[in-house]
């Protein structure tokens, strides 16, 4: 500690004792808090624990983190030896620290308990040394003595606690005695609390199998009570052939309009999270599972069949449940890319179909309605059994695009705006199915598509837009096909209302989304844009270089790129390891070429116009770009032997290339460069002298500089703590 930050700590120490000085910011304690670590002494301990139960949030967690600190460092020396807990080797500081958590974990007071709780996952959390299983071993009798209470209280904190310990590979052995105490977790935390141990339990690479089996018996046992509550076919009788916890408790937490939606919807999420497992060490119930995923979105809307008084009382709290409705739709997508599920698809099927045609299905539902039938129709596609089933599915897309047709006609723009957002995908995954293309094109779902480009609510143009990108690549397959003509001027007139929606929409959405779309048209390959690709860019790019929206200009930027990439690769000149080596003179002619071709897209007039955009991501997205062309450009001899020719190599700034910007753009035509120190044209000796004299390099370096100068020091910070004493009136306004 330095003699400045020696003198102000009295004062400060002063302040924070006195209960009547008030601190206005409690960052101001935070960072005091983590200064102060590497300056603990033994007999400041006492004083750290009073902070444990401050009132902010960011001191106690603060306090908690210099605890773990304080232990760790006492407890360097025994990091690689097992130590006896009553020992007297071990360090004052850290004994004392113990003795505290042991005795808040035995009082009766709330607040300490948790304290310790949290303190004690924290050290598990962070330290993995020899001496947290003996530091277990004293604590884990408080802790199991916990569990057995009624009811069991901070059961959420014990959950952290054992699910920060299971993830140590201290106590990763089988026989080690967390198990035991995780088994107990399991059987008597409330089942609202416990799912998220169960969870991560199930997650672990290495934990008892046995413990497993409990876990996910925890897990599913709200499933099955809800699918024995409704009347179910013999072959889906359960979940489980029996519960490991009473089932009354779960059945009471169903039977309550307070707790059943929460609690239904917590586990739906938990049951989610595992889908998306790659390695899950125990088997899931699969077809009962998603029966019963079924049956709570049959509940939902008045469709399932109680079984029992549980049944009643569970339909009559779920009808027309939106979180609940949410959760199942989410799970049920997740379900999809299970290939055993296609033997129960037809019940998929209904229920989507239910939630799509139901006119009380909210926006948001229907929106994951659409998300979770999307996930089955892409499933189901790439399943080799597809074939087996397409007569199914072929029906289902008939009523699938019927409910389409009217939804896209919705007086609700978010209703609008989610049917154009589930068909983009839709028609992006499926469009080689030959099938699929039939039954969409003999609906009325491109023509109403077609129509919302000129929707007046601007996110639902801009969906359109997207969607229409998608289907034009259908619609030129169909024009191939004898018997329809006129295929191509529909699609001559989709590409001309994209560019005319680029040039005038009053609105950002649309224009963005028209620029995405011509990227991937420029990538893929769209018939259209290979027809003239050099129009094409530069009409893009004619458009997009007057817009006043930066992320419409980024998206030119792109287009920019991406062009100028597969430009210089048709020429064989991009840099791959595997392309074949040009000869000098090839090379030349190719680069020479290459530079003809960006000149008359006028690529470079709107590259060094991005340049010198106000807005810096614009500004550094065309550096890189041109940094990159630079590179590639470097053997074209006019760049190469700039100084040998006897032009200027001087740095120009951004005021010479706005001015060159202006001369060029006052030229219809390509003028005489006249002056050699002077770009008077776009032409490519005209570009490459503004590659040549323009600092890319430096301009990169000043895009990229960070704007942060703020002072930071354990002076300055001392100093701030006691500016601020006493003026919390002053400064009533919370900013967090």
């Amino acid at each position: 500690m330095d003699r400045e930050c020696s003198q102000l700590l009295p004062s400060v120490c002063a302040v924070l004792a006195d209960s009547r000085q008030l601190v206005a910011d409690d960052t101001f304690l935070e960072k005091f808090l983590d200064w102060f670590k590497t300056l603990t002494e033994t007999g400041a301990i006492d004083v750290i624990f009073t902070l444990q139960g401050d009132p902010s949030l960011f001191v106690a967690s603060a306090t908690n983190q210099l605890l773990v600190h304080i232990l760790t460092f006492s407890l360097q020396s025994f990091q690689t030896k097992p130590v006896n807990i009553k020992d007297c080797d071990w360090p004052i500081c850290a004994q004392k620290l113990i003795v505290h958590t042991e005795e808040s974990l035995k009082s009766n007071s709330a607040s300490r308990i948790k304290q310790s709780l949290k303190l004690l996952t924290s050290v598990f959390g962070c330290c993995h040394d020899l001496w947290t299983e003996v530091l277990w071993s004293r604590l884990s009798e408080p802790i199991v003595y916990l569990l057995e209470e009624e009811p069991v209280h901070a059961g959420h904190l014990l959950v952290d606690l054992f699910l920060s310990m299971a993830r140590s590979p201290v106590f990763s052995c089988p026989e080690c005695s967390l198990w035991t105490s995780v088994v107990c977790a399991l059987e008597h935390l409330n089942p609202a609390q416990v799912g998220r141990l169960a969870v991560g339990v199930l997650k672990l690479q290495k934990c008892p199998q046995a413990v497993r089996i409990q876990a996910l018996s925890v897990v599913l046992q709200p499933m099955d009570c809800v699918l024995k509550a409704a009347s179910q076919p013999l072959e889906y009788a359960g979940l489980l052939n029996k519960s490991v916890n009473d089932s009354a408790t779960v059945e009471t937490l169903l039977s309550c309009r307070s707790s059943c939606a929460s609690f239904l919807c917590q586990t739906l999420a938990h049951l989610e999270e595992l889908q998306y497992l790659t390695c899950l060490s125990v088997d899931l119930p699969h077809i009962p599972l998603l029966q019963s995923v079924v049956t709570i979105l049959q509940f939902c809307i008045g469709l399932a069949t109680p079984a029992s008084c549980l049944g009643n009382k569970i339909s009559r709290i779920l009808i027309g449940c939106f979180r609940v409705q949410r959760s199942a739709l989410d799970i049920l997508g997740a379900l999809s890319h299970w290939e055993s599920h296609s033997v129960f698809m037809g019940s998929v099927f209904d229920i989507l179909l239910a939630y799509l045609k139901s006119p009380d299905t909210s926006p948001t539902v229907l929106k994951k309605s659409f998300q979770a039938t999307l996930k089955w129709l892409v499933s189901l596609s790439e399943a080799p059994s597809s074939k087996d089933h397409w007569q199914q599915t072929e029906q289902f897309l008939r009523d699938l695009f019927l409910v389409l047709q009217k939804r896209l006609c919705s007086p609700y723009w978010e209703v609008r705006d989610s049917a154009l957002e589930f068909l983009t995908p839709l028609v992006k995954h499926l469009r080689e199915k030959e099938g699929v293309r039939q039954v969409l094109f003999s609906s009325e779902v491109p023509k109403l598509t077609e129509d919302l480009l000129e929707d007046p609510e601007s996110y639902v143009r801009a969906s359109a837009v997207t969607a229409m990108g998608q289907l034009s690549f259908l619609t030129h397959l169909i024009s191939k096909k004898p018997g329809l003509e006129n295929g191509n001027v529909k699609e001559k007139s989709i590409v001309a209302q994209l560019k005319e929606i680029l040039s005038t929409d009053s609105e950002g959405f649309p224009r963005r989304a028209v620029i995405r779309v011509f990227i991937d048209w420029l990538r893929e390959g769209h018939p259209d844009v290979l027809k003239d690709t050099e129009q094409f860019v530069s009409s893009v790019l004619q458009a997009v270089n007057s817009d006043l929206d930066w992320e419409v200009k980024a998206g030119g930027l792109e287009l920019a790129e991406v062009f100028s990439a597969q430009t210089l690769g048709r020429l064989g000149l991009a840099a791959c390891p595997y392309a074949a080596v040009l000869s000098s003179a090839t090379r030349s002619t190719h680069l020479s070429e290459s530079l003809q071709i960006f000149c008359r897209v006028k690529l470079f007039e709107f590259l060094f116009g991005a340049l010198c955009d106000y807005d810096r991501p614009v500004a550094q997205k065309a550096c890189d770009i041109l940094i990159a062309l630079k590179a590639e450009l470097r053997d074209e001899s006019s760049l190469k032997e700039g100084t040998s020719a006897g032009l200027s190599t001087e740095a120009r700034s951004i005021a010479w290339l706005e001015e060159t910007l202006r001369r060029w753009n006052s030229c219809a035509k390509p003028c005489p460069r006249g002056d050699a120190d002077e770009a008077g044209s776009q032409d490519s000796d005209g570009v490459l002298l503004v590659l040549r004299t323009v600092d890319l390099e430096g301009l990169h370096r000043s895009l990229n500089r960070s704007s942060d100068h703020i002072e930071k020091s354990p002076h300055s910070l001392l100093q701030d703590i006691l500016a601020t004493v006493g003026t919390l009136e002053e400064n009533e306004a919370d900013c967090y």
